[in-house]
């Protein structure tokens, strides 16, 4: 069996960064059934948060959506973990559901979302398409800009 995704990923110019340690008292993911699940992502690379503050304040959408991005490479990261490697086993991201750090009047979380929903679909194709939520949070912890997490269905 070819390992597609993986393939895909290199073809990109796409590297998973490590998948983040919990910072509390919970697990990274979860395999229920036929479904996985993973915790919060924020926009981590190498231990070091990359996007802090409020989107409306200190930082643009545009900064949100690269944010938004890397957060979902950071949920890629926890499903490489969980699934052992083998991404192909992802018969689809069922839903993401993103939160973003923003003052009262900021309305476009959405636009900031969208970073994390397109690299979905670019690196899965189809299999990314997805259902989500993109809600206003008044802070996140660590002060992340963007926090974000995943469900997907897969093969056992």
């Amino acid at each position: 069996m070819t390992d597609s995704i993986h393939s895909h990923l290199k073809e990109l110019g796409i590297e998973l960064p490590e998948p983040m340690q919990p910072v509390a008292t919970y697990v990274p993911y979860v395999i229920s059934g036929n479904l996985l699940y993973t915790s919060g992502q924020g926009p981590v690379l190498n231990g070091e948060f990359k996007s802090v503050g409020k989107l409306g304040d200190n930082l643009t959408v545009e900064q949100g959506y690269e944010a938004s991005r890397l957060t979902a490479l950071n949920i890629l990261s926890q499903a490489n973990a969980a699934l052992d490697g083998n991404l192909d086993r992802i018969v689809r991201c069922v839903k993401l559901f993103g939160l973003v750090n923003c003052t009262p009047d900021f309305t476009d979380q959405p636009k900031v979302i969208n970073g994390a929903s397109d690299l979905m679909v670019k690196i899965l194709g189809d299999k990314g398409k997805h259902c989500r939520a993109a809600v206003g949070a008044p802070s996140l912890p660590f002060d992340t800009s963007v926090e974000i997490d995943g469900i997907f269905e897969i093969l056992l």
